[in-house]
């Protein structure tokens, strides 16, 4: 298989997705969602997208945010907690957050050991893959606590690049601070929450200071597919019939995301109502319809949007 030719990329937007991780399947999801086709071939991080001007860089997420804000990619998904850890959040814009890689920055501690608080762990060691996020946390603790300046009391930040939740059983630390999702990782370990630094997730990022201001219409087609694809997974239609004098009980239960429609039927006594109704509140929705006098209530999922 030949070698991608660099001049291929010329003009093309270059949209950054992470590799490899927690975030690369659902990206690619997102990305069949839009419509945005491509075929990467074994061994190449740079692809061609075959319906759009668009070229695929395959990157690590932590390396999206300066990539992206220093101008040399258009368009990124990489995590909140990553911008904030590269200090890019001056130079990249989060345009979406695409409701995916949701977890949290904490601080965890042993289970069963004696620290209670973040103002125990002051002057302790902590370790993290997160040293920029944890240094600035653990200098307010440490000043709470008076450990400033040059204090070699103030608290140890060591950096691992793994294997985090491994660091307080193998004595090499009073805490750590790491991502935690559904926290059966750090239970399994033996580690508790103590504090939360940050709630993250997969976010859509483009340059504060746009390097190829010509691609500006792409981006923003791209961004309103991807925008859609995410109001289609939040969302569906919720249709029922509803008479007059109870409309307005019902549609206080469905306002919509800007208003509900609202079309007569052949019985002027009666009314069809059609709302975008968020997925996971379905079921209490429809409970609140028929207390309202709501009847032939109907939900559709939708397979994209434009919103």
């Amino acid at each position: 298989m030949s070698a991608l030719d660099p001049t291929t990329l010329n003009g093309r937007l270059l949209f950054a997705i992470p590799k490899k991780g927690r975030l690369h399947e659902r990206c690619l999801e997102l990305l069949a969602g839009a419509d945005i086709q491509f075929h990467r071939p074994n061994r190449l991080d740079v692809c061609l997208v075959q319906n759009h001007h668009i070229a695929l860089v395959f990157l690590p997420a932590a390396d999206i945010p300066s990539f992206v804000g220093k101008g040399n990619i258009d368009l990124g998904i990489t995590g909140h907690d990553v911008i904030l850890e590269a200090e890019m959040e001056s130079l990249v814009t989060e345009t979406l957050r695409l409701g995916f890689g949701k977890c949290a920055l904490q601080v965890q501690v042993p289970e069963s050991g004696p620290v209670q608080s973040v103002e125990a762990l002051a002057g302790k060691r902590v370790v993290t893959s997160f040293e920029v996020l944890a240094g600035r946390f653990f200098a307010d603790v440490d000043a709470r606590a008076g450990l400033t300046g040059a204090d070699d009391r103030r608290t140890s930040i060591e950096y691992v690049g793994g294997s985090v939740e491994a660091a307080c059983a193998l004595g090499l630390a009073d805490g750590i601070v790491d991502l935690v999702e559904s926290g059966e990782t750090m239970r399994a370990a033996g580690l508790r929450p103590i504090a939360t630094l940050l709630q993250s997730e997969a976010v859509l990022i483009r340059s504060t200071t746009p390097k190829h201001p010509d691609l500006a219409r792409l981006i923003d087609k791209m961004t309103a597919r991807i925008a859609g694809v995410i109001a289609a997974r939040k969302y569906v239609v919720c249709q029922y019939n509803v008479r007059r004098e109870t409309l307005s009980a019902a549609t206080a239960v469905t306002p919509g995301r800007r208003a509900p429609t609202i079309s007569p039927l052949e019985d002027p006594e009666w009314l069809a109502v059609s709302s975008m109704v968020e997925r996971s509140k379905v079921a209490d929705v429809m409970d609140q319809l028929v207390s309202a006098g709501a009847e032939e209530i109907l939900i559709f999922n939708l397979d994209n949007s434009r919103v």
